[in-house]
């Protein structure tokens, strides 16, 4: 068992959260997100608090803390140069460079398992809100 699994925990209501969340969306018409921290004292991984699902990136980017990093499930639908659509499930990697280094370390000790327990085929690192914009464009839509 790695480190990182005795370290960081998942409740049963999240895994299973995880799990309806990526089965709902990949055939949705819409993109969808979610907003998972973690919990400084209990090491956790949850959703945050509201338990919103995010209908645009802008809604995202209103939600997003100024210091502290969140892990951001994405489900983006899009059509392709080819014409094909595709729903790729990506982790956004929120991480400011105005947050300290314990919280840097805290959640990159963590983005490895929450990849695999989310089940995300990518994960896209960004520094500010702002970056939102570029995602599309990153995830290769026309």
């Amino acid at each position: 068992m790695s480190s990182e699994s005795r370290l960081y925990t998942f409740s049963q209501e999240t895994k299973d959260h995880l799990r309806k969340f990526r089965l709902g969306t990949s055939r949705s018409n819409d993109p969808q997100a979610v907003i998972y921290l973690i919990d400084k004292v209990t090491k956790e991984i949850r959703q945050d608090d509201d338990k919103t699902v995010y209908k645009t990136l802008d809604e995202i980017a209103d939600d997003l803390p100024d210091h502290s990093p969140r892990f951001v499930l994405l489900s983006y639908p899009m059509t392709l140069p080819s014409g094909r659509i595709s729903v790729p499930y990506v982790m956004l990697y929120y991480l400011p460079t105005t947050c300290n280094s314990a919280m840097r370390m805290l959640y990159a000790g963590a983005k490895e398992l929450m990849r695999n327990t989310s089940e995300v085929t990518k994960i896209i690192d960004i520094e500010s809100a702002e970056e939102l914009e570029e995602i599309p464009g990153r995830l290769g839509a026309k």
